[in-house]
């Protein structure tokens, strides 16, 4: 155990925002709008300061070592233990939860004007929630913090969502918990056979072939779900058109990546024989994802929902990526990972701009805004092209190195994927044709405005992490190079490769 519990400090540091504004509401009125103002800034000091520490964790991380560093270990109750600590494939996750973080606040401060306070708590504890995913060394508390990060993200679009709002987040929230059961489960019996609920312990344990398609197939089943993968991605479209702006950035940017993150975690180092029995439906699956909601994305007439379906499409690669099962496709789905959680929720960002504006995300309102708008123009060019995987932006690296990956396992699968980044930039730039270029035919957008400083602040971060991961990958692969390593060479070893 390490002298100073800096996981725990950075997993429940925004809980000290949460019953400050808490603390807050409880002593002034709702609509006291000095409190309000206080809420925001508390919200702000308190994402800074927990991204402050995620720095520090990473900047302390040791990159040579391919095991689980400063693991914390308290014994819970019934056998089950507090365990945290992170690797190489989890320290860059939690980075990009708390860099996001601040940023979904500052988004949200003009935007959101009512039950203010519970709108700053719903974020902070959501961040509590998805960062304890990432750090958790016990499955029963892992399962803890992915099942309760439902409730916040099914608030956020309930309450300050559209006029859809409550439909899309019971969707939301069905859709994850019935697939949570089947791996709820799978951990019970898990638990029971090898009698610890440690997750190092669970990645060593040989268990039966027979087991281990059983075990797979409950996972899957939340994981999926999670990601999305194609059929089961009918929530996602529906949540973000609904969310506001800065639960989409999140949902998005974070949350899809728990699936990503639990096939690296669970799938390939617990159930081996299983993923590779499984890594032709899952390649068959990814493919029809790429396609199929890449030529959906191109009939959409919604922005949102259009960058939803881009969504998909790009967990498409992950996922094939993650089950080819060598060290260039791991590495390229966790960048394509991180890369697309910082580019979509750009891309989200962006929406927001203009819809705070003209309250509307229709495509055909829009046209010639590069007239009025021409920094926000080069600001969507920038994460319309990162979104495309134009090289010398991180979109670039994750999907090449993910499609490389594949190849070495699959050439038609990679050929067949290799579609979907043509067909990404057939719906990224048609869209970006129809939104910004050509003259203003609306009168309404006459008076509209271009990006204001808060907007600037917001961007800025997001157009350094793009571009300097674009020409610098090796700060992703430095940090995740051992951990993938491991993990391969374990898998390898498992199934016979």
């Amino acid at each position: 155990m390490t002298d100073m519990p800096i996981l725990s400090l950075v997993t429940f540091l925004p809980l000290v925002g949460v019953f400050g504004i808490l603390a807050l509401r409880l002593f002034a009125r709702a609509d006291d709008a000095k409190a309000v103002e206080t809420s925001k800034w508390i919200a702000l000091a308190s994402t800074l300061a927990t991204f402050a520490v995620a720095l520090l964790l990473t900047f302390q991380f040791d990159p040579n070592n391919p095991g689980f560093q400063f693991v914390e270990d308290v014994p819970w109750f019934a056998g089950l233990h507090y365990r945290m600590g992170i690797d190489g494939i989890s320290v860059l996750f939690v980075l990009l939860n708390t860099f996001l973080m601040p940023i979904c606040i500052v988004a949200s401060w003009r935007s959101i004007e009512n039950r203010v306070h519970e709108y700053m708590a719903a974020f902070l504890l959501l961040e509590v929630l998805v960062t304890g995913v990432f750090c958790a060394l016990d499955i029963v508390v892992f399962y803890v913090f992915f099942e309760f990060g439902l409730v916040p993200m099914f608030l956020i679009i309930g309450i300050w969502g559209g006029a859809r709002r409550v439909y899309a987040a019971f969707k939301f929230f069905l859709y994850t918990l019935l697939g949570s059961v089947l791996m709820l489960a799978a951990i019970l019996w898990m638990i029971g056979t090898t009698g610890t609920a440690s997750i190092p312990e669970l990645m060593t344990y040989q268990f039966s072939p027979e087991a281990q398609t059983w075990l797979w197939l409950a996972f899957f089943a939340s994981f999926a779900v999670k990601m999305p993968m194609w059929p089961v991605h009918t929530w996602l479209p529906d949540a973000h058109v609904e969310a506001p702006t800065a639960g989409s950035v999140i949902l998005a940017g974070i949350l899809l990546k728990m699936g990503g993150y639990g096939f690296l975690r669970f799938s390939l180092p617990m159930f081996p024989n299983a993923s590779d029995l499984f890594t032709p439906l899952v390649f068959a699956l990814s493919v029809i994802a790429v396609i199929y909601t890449s030529l959906v994305a191109f009939r959409q007439t919604d922005v949102k929902k259009l960058i939803a379906y881009s969504s998909v499409a790009h967990m498409g690669l992950v996922t094939m990526g993650i089950f080819s099962g060598n060290a260039t496709g791991e590495q390229g789905a966790i960048y394509q990972m991180l890369s697309h959680g910082v580019i979509s929720g750009a891309l989200f960002l962006c929406v927001g701009v203009i819809y705070d504006r003209m309250h509307t995300r229709e495509i055909a309102f829009y046209g010639g805004l590069v007239n009025r708008m021409p920094w926000y123009a080069a600001v969507f060019m920038l994460f319309t092209m990162g979104n495309v995987g134009l090289p010398g932006t991180s979109g670039f690296v994750g999907e090449i190195l993910s499609m490389t990956g594949t190849y070495q396992v699959s050439t038609w699968t990679a050929i067949l994927a290799a579609t979907g980044v043509i067909l990404s930039a057939v719906y990224m730039l048609t869209l970006y044709r129809r939104v910004v270029f050509g003259t203003i035919t609306n009168p309404k957008l006459e008076t509209i405005t271009d990006l204001d400083w808060r907007e600037v602040a917001i961007f800025t971060p997001l157009i350094v992490a793009t571009l300097y991961m674009g020409v610098q990958p090796n700060i992703v692969f430095d940090l995740t190079g051992a951990s993938v390593d491991q993990l391969v060479r374990v898998y390898q070893a498992a199934i016979g490769g």
